[in-house]
This record gives structure tokens, sequence and C-alpha cells, in this order.
């Protein structure tokens, strides 16, 4: 069978290019090595997990223990299997709807492990039988899988990796963390909502480094609020198990950490290995990743690559925009936009988001910037919503008031840091805020107020 267009991979990036190469060109396939639709951001990874932290934190009831008490919580004994059954529900209705999307557009679905046998020909192996395909242009889209860091030794229900933690059969009643990225802290904050003795341990002596200090100081805080143990500088050695519900951790300096469960979450690799990439020409990095343009082509023009298998920053969101860009350069179309100012979503308790350059960047830049500042606690909707400790964080440009970057921790911060960067990218400034009316309550108008602060620390009167 002959193709205009092959994506390999049907996570964000797989999708979003499967979707747009079938606008221009009327045969398109996609080929899955699992069962199940979606890749690993459905089935494993940023769904599951994200729908696991809202069952925790709205059954917990966490959400309104600043207006109702720190006793308040919905259901006093959360299962797994409670947080499982949102899940279940939400994973399901968005596999519905991927296949739907796939079948309205007429794109083939082949199921089964794809391989290069030349740089145009595929060859798909599906239990004991296989096929041969061609394609004049390949998007790989093929994810990425959770590294297993040598020295641990993983054991199910027990050890596990982030991949493994919707297959949990109970929650523990103790929980090591190893690795504080934003996988690690986000399962981190999760569990320890629900009452869960939770250690995190990370041989860094900073977390999230991309993002601005002063939120990731804010996160520490909460984190420690929360009951978190947090143990920077440390390296696991080794694990060993003292009885079948009790493992050891060993850490390099001699400490050592007892707990029920490891959750081990120290970066992923690229899911390559089985493309058999020397076939196509290509090569890859010591993590599997591929090098590729700003329009995802890799060194073999015709073969493109978005998502995971690139790198950073590995984010459903960026995947999806970089398998659009893909697919329509593979179909010779126009590329309008090529903005590289993402923003990014971190769903730890209380999430963070952010867009643009932080104080740290500016600073090492010497660029001349000032900062303007809101609390959720001034916002009326900050207190309706049971949250005062968030805050909204501008920086802008000391003298032309062009915004350089934004930052939120906080209830809906990811959801709000999208008005920045709406007014970031048509060039918008401080005083846009200043002028502009939103609707009350909201935490939009932390905007405003953030801008008022801002305005006030140019005046020299």
């Amino acid at each position: 069978m002959n193709y205009d267009v092959v994506i390999i991979g049907t996570g964000p990036a797989g999708q979003r290019a499967a979707q747009t190469a079938a606008k221009y060109r009327p045969r398109v396939a996609v080929v899955e090595r699992n069962r199940l639709i979606g890749g690993v951001s459905l089935n494993t990874g940023t769904i599951p997990s994200k729908t696991l932290r809202e069952a925790a934190m709205y059954l917990s009831g966490r959400r309104l223990r600043d207006v109702y008490g720190e006793g308040y919580s919905v259901k006093r004994d959360v299962t797994m299997e409670d947080l499982l059954v949102r899940c279940r529900y939400v994973m399901q209705q968005e596999r519905e709807m991927v296949k739907k999307r796939m079948s309205m557009r007429n794109i083939d679905m082949i199921e089964g492990l794809a391989s290069f046998l030349d740089p145009h020909t595929l060859k798909i192996q599906n239990g004991d039988s296989s096929t041969t395909i061609k394609a004049e242009k390949v998007i790989l889209a093929t994810g990425s899988v959770a590294r297993r860091p040598p020295g641990i030794q993983f054991r199910a229900g027990s050890v596990f990796d982030s991949d493994e933690v919707p297959l949990m059969p109970a929650l523990p009643g103790s929980l090591l963390v190893v690795g504080a990225g934003v996988i690690g802290a986000e399962y981190a904050t999760i569990f320890a909502s629900l009452n869960i003795e939770v250690t995190l341990v990370d041989g860094r002596t900073t977390i999230l480094d991309f993002v601005d200090r002063e939120i990731v100081d804010s996160l520490m805080y909460h984190m420690r609020d929360l009951g978190i143990t947090l143990r920077l500088g440390e390296c696991v050695q080794s694990v060993e198990w003292i009885r079948d519900d009790r493992v050891v951790a060993h850490l390099e300096s001699g400490k050592r950490i007892i707990a029920q469960n490891i959750l081990v979450a120290a970066g992923r690799r690229a899911a390559t290995a089985d493309l058999n990439l020397d076939a196509a020409g290509l090569k890859v990095d010591e993590n599997g990743r591929l090098k590729a343009n700003e329009f995802f082509q890799t060194e073999v023009p015709h073969i493109y690559a978005a998502g995971d298998v690139i790198g950073f920053p590995a984010l459903a969101s960026t995947s999806m925009e970089q398998g659009r860009i893909a697919a329509r350069h593979a179909c010779e179309r126009e590329i309008f936009n090529l903005n590289n100012v993402y923003p990014y979503g971190i769903y730890t308790i209380p999430e963070i988001s952010t867009i643009g350059r932080t104080e740290a960047e500016l600073t090492a830049a010497k660029v001349p910037y000032e900062t303007a500042v809101a609390q959720y606690k001034d916002v009326v909707r900050g207190r309706i919503v049971g949250d005062k400790s968030g805050m909204l964080k501008i920086l802008f440009h000391l003298h032309t008031h062009e915004i350089l970057g934004v930052h939120a921790i906080g209830e809906g911060s990811t959801e709000l840091i999208h008005i920045g960067q709406a007014v970031m990218a048509h060039g918008g400034k401080l005083d846009y805020f200043v002028d502009t009316v939103f609707n009350y309550p909201t935490l939009a108008e932390a905007y405003k107020i953030a801008a008022l602060d801002g305005i006030s620390k140019l005046s020299f009167a």
C-alpha cells in the first residue's frame, strides 16, 4: 500500500499531524503499536495524571479547606479505585473522540510495530503477521518511555516508574519519589494532598530550573506545607526490600529512606529503539532523541519528527503544534507563524504556569525590567475559590513597558496564563491591562491589579 503521509504514533503530536495532513492529502495512515489509541499522553501520562489530580483535589476537599476548615473532605478514606473511576471515564471518552476524528477524515488506522526497511518503506509487525507499506513522507511521533536509571531494581507493586502509576492497586501509606522534575513534583504533591507521607529526592540542589525562582520558592513552601520531605542534592544508590510492604532506598550520602512504595520519575527516553532508524539514514542521541529543524524535518528531508522524540519541552500542547507544523510542511503548505514562545503548565498542587523569560534570564541578559505583582488574596475571586496564596507576576521592560514574561502559581493559573500569552503575542504592553475592564469577580482581574502595581513602581512621586 502506498501513502502520501504516514504518521507513526497516536499521541498528541501524531493525532494533530494526521488530522492536518488529511486536509491536504487523500492517502494518510497512522500506525499505532498499542491496542489503545492515544499514546502515553492519553493512557499513562498527561490525561490520567491530571485527572488523578482533579479527583484527589475534589475528594480530599483540599480546594475549600481555607473556607470550611482543615478537617473538610468530600470522602474520608479515599482509595485508588475512587481516583481511577474518574480516570477511566475521561480516558474512554477521549479515546472515542480521537477515533471519531480519525474516521471523519478517512485516515487509515494500522495496528502494529513500525520499523524502516528503507527511507520510504515501513514494515508493520502485528503479532505473527507483518505487512509492508510505502510512504512519500513520514512523521515520527512515537513519544517517550520512562527512563529507568541503573542501580534501582524495579518490582511490580512496590518500585515503579511514572507510566505505571495508573496501574497501582492501592494508595501507599508512604511514598518515596525519585526525581523532582515536572512529573516527580506533580505526583509528589498529588499523593501528599491525600495525606500520604511523601519524600522527594533529587540529585540537583534546585528544582524546575526553567521556572521563575520566586514561583519555585512558593511551590517548595507549599510542598513542605503538604508534609513533603525534600531531600535535594541526594542520589539513590540502591534499593532493598526489608519485607513485602517496605522498601529501603540507600542514598549515596549514607542516609536511608524507608517507604512502602518508590516512584521513579528520573526523566524520559524517546521511544525510537524499535524503528530501525539506521535503515532510514537517521541517528539518535544518548536519550534516543532525533534532531529536527524549525519545520521539524530530520536530517532526511522527507522524514519529520515531533513531540517527545525531539526532546524538550516535551509537553502535550507543544507536541500538538509541532505535529501540525510538520504536517503542513510535509504537505507543502505555508507555515504562517513560527512562534517559539509557548506557555508551560505544571500541574502540581498548587499548579504553576509560565510564559516568556524569567527574572534570572533577564538579569543575565542585562535587560532593564520591573515586576508587576498581584496576590490572589487581593482578588475577590481568589477568596471565593478558596485560594489566598496564589500569585500572578508580570515582567515588563522598564522603558517600553513591553511584556517580557508572565508567571503564575495558584488555582487556575494554567488557564490564566493565556491572557498574558495573547497580549505578548501581539506586542502588547503593561498599559493594556491598566485600561482593560475584566469580568468581576474573576481571577483575570489579577492582571489589572498587577499592572497597577507595576505602574506604581515607575512613579518617583
